[in-house]
């Protein structure tokens, strides 16, 4: 586990887990559009696989990154060496779990009941929510990585 905690490999401040976590989270957005794609494409037994696989995997991701985090000394132990204030980067990170918890429900409930809101003519009406979820909790994650080992 001592590799988690070397140092990364995008040049900034942060441990090497922080790196991989935040590259699959910026690329996510990407992911799913491409499986979007699948369903526009009438592949929908395809789009199903690929959002589960994408969602399975999301959620091994979500566990190393908080096993590093609470191994690592948590948000105020991240906090050391970055310029800005304490509370805003605070105020971003609550921010940015409240989306992405959000984002995580629905998601999973978009692909749980996919079935049932298919027939109500909701699945994608959830399935543009959860995109639009999984990237702003892209967008700020990044922006909570920057706050606290760029700046």
């Amino acid at each position: 586990m001592n590799y988690m905690f070397e140092g990364g490999f995008l040049g900034t401040r942060a441990p090497f887990f922080m790196d991989v976590v935040t590259i699959i989270v910026a690329l996510l957005p990407l992911l799913v559009f491409g499986a979007i794609g699948l369903a526009r494409m009438k592949k929908y037994k395809l789009h199903s696989l690929i959002q589960i696989i994408i969602f399975a995997f999301s959620a091994i991701v979500l566990v190393y990154f908080e096993t590093g985090v609470r191994i690592g000394g948590g948000f105020d132990a991240f906090m050391d060496g970055s310029s800005v204030p304490h509370n805003y980067a605070l105020f971003v990170l609550v921010f940015h779990i409240i989306i992405a918890v959000l984002t995580l429900l629905i998601w999973f409930t978009t692909i749980i009941a996919s079935k049932k809101i298919l027939s109500l003519g909701l699945h994608k009406l959830f399935g543009k929510i959860s995109f639009i979820g999984i990237t702003l909790t892209s967008l700020t994650g990044v922006w909570v990585y920057f706050l606290l080992f760029v700046f």
